[in-house]
């Protein structure tokens, strides 16, 4: 199969395995923010959030530094892989097993520091699963991570309905949130033995080289963790005068942010797959190339993130009425905002990604560090005055400080500068579906299906008569 077949291959299963996981994803965070309410979901992302804290330090950069090390021409892969998988799960075991001693040094209630002891289970899967995962980026079989994770998350959104159908509270449902994790990694390790047969191994050696080139990935995924996920941690702690409490404020914060996640997965995919392509170009020093997959990638994220973030502005109470049910209608306000942090992740996304392809990243690090820093500065002087509104726009500036550092280093060493035809043209687009949504609003039509269709028809329909991406574009995207 062509590369090219591949890669539309890839993409296609990607992005139909995406949109069906969303919609499980959605299902069961419409079950658990419905069977929770404000302070039971705000317990539950406290301790989701908690927890990625310490699976980010144990991350060590290997989930970003897999591919990048199986990909090199003549590189061992069972020997890598085994060394990858070996590093990971002690790393993980090390920093995951003091999340559940740490959590008793924080006043939080018991229900959360149990919660805490028992997904931490989740996260260890999760951290193994991801070093799985490089396998098939590389082999450009990302069909298997698909069924993998489609089936999980049935498998999650099963175990919720009898989790709320026997009551079984929050414990209940981090409990299933954990088998769901281990059905996920069990399928990604069976998958995985069609293309390589490893086994853990402990060369101090190898470890020595993969510490080597992953510890810029993990010092600067410590400082994004920093500035992506301290607002929510920072909300469940820092004492402010509350209507609702703090902990259901949390639970607000959380279901708009829900939503914002659910969106980034597409960029960070998209990115999975351009990565090998982008870093063999490079290698082969064919530069041309490597522009053209950079443009044509960013072109893809502009004509997706300029509609999101123009479409919330008008829809978004009625998304997060639908999404988490009317006792989070105040997210939609939080989601206007946190949105326009999202388009700036998607076009960030595939500079970030450019500079793992170049082997930049010890050069990022210091923006990294500005950023977390001031993030951090930021969130203790805005959350204690404006709650969840000074952490969303907080937010917006550390994405977009980082999307521009990532572009200026990308700039300095390939030279490569993005043309903003094809994002003209989807801003163009954009204000005719505005303009719909508009009159929508005057008129009073709040029934969301619909007003949704009809906006994404309007926009690419627009989208096609300013012809923003022909067809020609799209079937040439990884072209040389």
């Amino acid at each position: 199969m062509r590369l090219a077949a591949k890669i539309a291959y890839n993409t296609i299963a990607q992005v139909i395995s995406k949109i069906i996981a969303t919609v499980l994803g959605l299902l069961s965070i419409a079950l658990i923010t419905r069977y929770l309410g404000q302070t039971g979901f705000g317990q539950y992302t406290t301790i989701i959030t908690f927890l990625s804290f310490f699976a980010v330090i144990a991350d060590l950069g290997l989930t970003l530094v897999t591919v990048q090390m199986i990909s090199r021409p003549g590189a061992d892969q069972e020997k890598t892989l085994g060394n990858l998988l070996a590093l990971r799960l002690v790393s993980a075991i090390i920093f995951l097993g003091l999340a559940p001693l740490v959590v008793f040094f924080f006043p939080y209630d018991p229900t959360v520091k149990i919660g805490v002891i028992i997904t931490s289970f989740s996260f260890l899967f999760i951290a193994l699963n991801q070093v799985l995962v490089g396998i098939f980026q590389k082999h450009l079989r990302l069909d298997k991570v698909s069924i993998a994770e489609v089936a999980s998350r049935v498998a999650l959104l099963v175990g919720i309905i009898f989790a709320v159908k026997f009551d079984s509270g929050l414990i209940g449902i981090m409990t299933v949130t954990v088998l769901s994790s281990l059905l996920n990694f069990c399928l990604h390790y069976i998958f995985s033995r069609s293309f390589v047969r490893f086994r853990l191994s402990f060369d101090l050696g190898a470890w020595r080289d993969i510490i080597t080139r992953s510890w810029p990935l993990a010092v600067t995924i410590i400082f994004n963790l920093i500035y992506l996920k301290a607002d929510t941690l920072l909300l469940s702690l820092i004492k402010r005068p509350s209507d609702i409490g703090i902990i259901a404020e949390v639970g607000l914060y959380g279901a708009a942010y829900k939503v914002i996640d659910v969106l980034t997965t597409f960029p960070f995919m998209f990115a999975g797959i351009v990565l090998p392509i982008m870093t063999a170009r490079w290698a082969e020093k064919n530069q041309d190339g490597f522009k053209i997959v950079l443009q044509k990638s960013f072109d893809l994220m502009a004509v997706i993130a300029i509609p999101l973030v123009i479409g919330a502005q008008f829809l978004a109470e009625d998304i997060m009425v639908a999404v988490a049910g009317g006792e989070f209608i105040l997210s939609g306000q939080i989601l206007r905002i946190l949105i326009v942090a999202v388009a700036f992740i998607f076009l960030g996304c595939m500079f970030a990604h450019a500079v793992i392809a170049i082997d930049k990243q010890k050069k990022i690090i210091w923006a990294y560090a500005f950023v977390a820093l001031s993030a951090l500065a930021g969130y203790f002087v805005l959350i204690p005055r404006f709650s969840y509104f000074g952490a969303a726009w907080v937010t917006i500036y550390s994405e977009l400080a980082i999307a521009l550092a990532s572009f200026f280093l990308v700039r300095k060493y390939t030279g490569f500068l993005p043309g903003f035809k094809t994002a003209g043209k989807a801003v163009a687009a954009a204000a005719v579906m505005a303009t719909v949504l508009w009159v929508a609003n005057v008129q009073g039509w709040h029934n969301l299906p619909i007003t949704l269709g009809l906006s994404i028809i309007v926009y690419f329909s627009a989208l096609y008569v300013f012809r923003g991406i022909t067809k020609e574009e799209i079937s040439g995207l990884f072209g040389k």
